[in-house]
C-alpha cells in the first residue's frame, strides 16, 4: 500500500521532477561551474513556483555548504534543504475526544468542497460516523456540489436556506451531531476573498459557536490552496491568516502540473503543516502528508 501511495505522488510530481533533476545533474558536469549549475537549479526552483524568497534561501545555504566541502553531494544536500523546510510529519486527526469538528476553509473555486468529500470518505473508511455541513449558504452551487457527494458517500447533510446565517446552520447541525451521537462533522464554509473583512468575521462567529457549543472545538481548521495556481495560492493563504486557529493546509489539486514546488512556499512562508494532499477529481484521490515521502517523490 505505501509503495502504491509512493507511486501516486511520484506520478504527480514528474513535471517538477523533470526540471530539478536536469539542473542537478549539471553540477557533475567538468564543463559547467558549480556557480552556475546553482544559478541553473535557482532558476528551476522558481520554474517549479518554489518561489524567489523560499528558493533564496535554500541557494544561499547550498552555497554556504558547498564552500565548506567541496565534494557535496547536491541532490542529498537539496534533499536535506528541502525536508528542513516542511518540517516533520504533521500530527494525525484527533480522535482521542468524540465528536471531532473539522472545518475547511479557503477561495471559492480552490478546491474546498471537493476536499471535504475526499476527508468524509477517508474518515468513513475508518469507520467514523461522519456529517456534513454546507455553510457557504450564499452560492448556490457550494451547496447543490456538497449535497451531490452527502448522497454519493452515503452521508448525512445538514444544510439552510440561501442567504441564511452559516453560524446558524452550523450550530443546527452541531445538534444533530449530538442527538445522533456522530464522530466527526466537516463545515464547508464561504470564500468570498473580495469581501475579506465579512468573511473573516463570518467565520470567527462560526469558530465561537463551535466552541461554545462543543468544549475545545473546532479541533481542525484546514485552510484549501489549489496547487496548480502556484504562488498565487500564497497571497490567497496570506489573507486567511487573519483568521484565527487554523491548524494545517489541505493542498489541493496536486494534478501533475509543473507547479509541486508551492508546497515548499507555502510551508516555509506560512509556518502551517500541509496535512494532505488532493492528487485528482474522485473521492479516494487524497494522500496523508509526508515531508520525507514527497522529496523523495520529487528528487528520485
Amino acid at each position: 500500500m505505501k509503495k502504491m501511495v509512493f507511486s501516486q505522488l511520484q506520478a504527480k510530481l514528474y513535471r517538477t521532477r523533470q526540471i530539478l533533476k536536469e539542473k542537478i545533474q549539471l553540477f557533475g558536469s567538468k564543463t559547467v561551474s558549480k556557480e552556475k549549475a546553482l544559478d541553473e537549479l535557482a532558476e528551476a526552483l522558481i520554474l517549479a513556483d518554489v518561489g524567489v524568497a523560499t528558493t533564496e534561501k535554500i541557494i544561499a545555504s547550498l552555497r554556504r555548504r558547498i564552500k565548506e566541502d567541496s565534494s557535496l553531494n547536491l541532490e542529498q544536500a537539496l534533499k536535506q534543504e528541502l525536508l528542513a523546510l516542511l518540517g516533520k510529519n504533521p500530527p494525525p486527526l484527533n480522535f482521542n475526544c468524540v465528536p471531532v469538528v473539522i472545518m475547511l476553509v479557503g477561495v471559492n473555486g480552490g478546491g474546498k468542497t471537493t476536499s471535504l468529500a475526499k476527508l468524509a470518505y477517508y474518515l468513513k473508511k475508518q469507520g467514523k460516523q461522519v456529517m456534513l455541513v454546507a455553510a457557504d449558504t450564499f452560492r448556490a452551487a457550494a451547496q447543490e456540489q456538497l449535497q451531490i457527494w452527502s448522497r454519493k458517500l452515503d452521508l448525512p447533510l445538514i444544510r439552510g436556506q440561501y442567504g441564511a446565517d452559516p453560524a446558524a446552520v452550523v450550530y443546527d447541525a452541531l445538534q444533530a451531531l449530538k442527538a445522533r451521537k456522530g464522530e466527526a462533522l466537516l463545515i464547508d464554509t464561504a470564500g468570498r476573498i473580495h469581501t475579506n473583512s465579512n468573511l473573516m468575521a463570518e467565520l470567527e462567529k462560526i469558530k465561537r459557536v463551535i466552541s461554545r457549543e462543543i468544549n475545545g472545538a473546532p479541533h481542525e481548521v484546514l485552510l484549501v490552496l489549489d496547487a496548480s495556481i502556484g504562488q498565487n495560492a500564497l497571497s490567497q493563504a496570506r489573507e486567511f491568516l487573519k483568521f484565527s486557529g487554523l491548524t494545517g493546509i489541505f493542498l489541493s489539486k496536486l494534478d501533475g502540473t509543473a507547479k509541486g514546488g508551492a508546497a515548499l512556499a507555502i510551508a516555509a512562508e506560512l509556518n502551517l503543516p500541509i496535512k494532505f494532499l488532493g492528487i485528482g477529481e474522485s473521492e479516494s484521490d487524497m494522500l496523508l502528508f509526508s515531508p520525507q515521502d514527497f522529496i523523495n517523490a520529487l528528487l528520485s
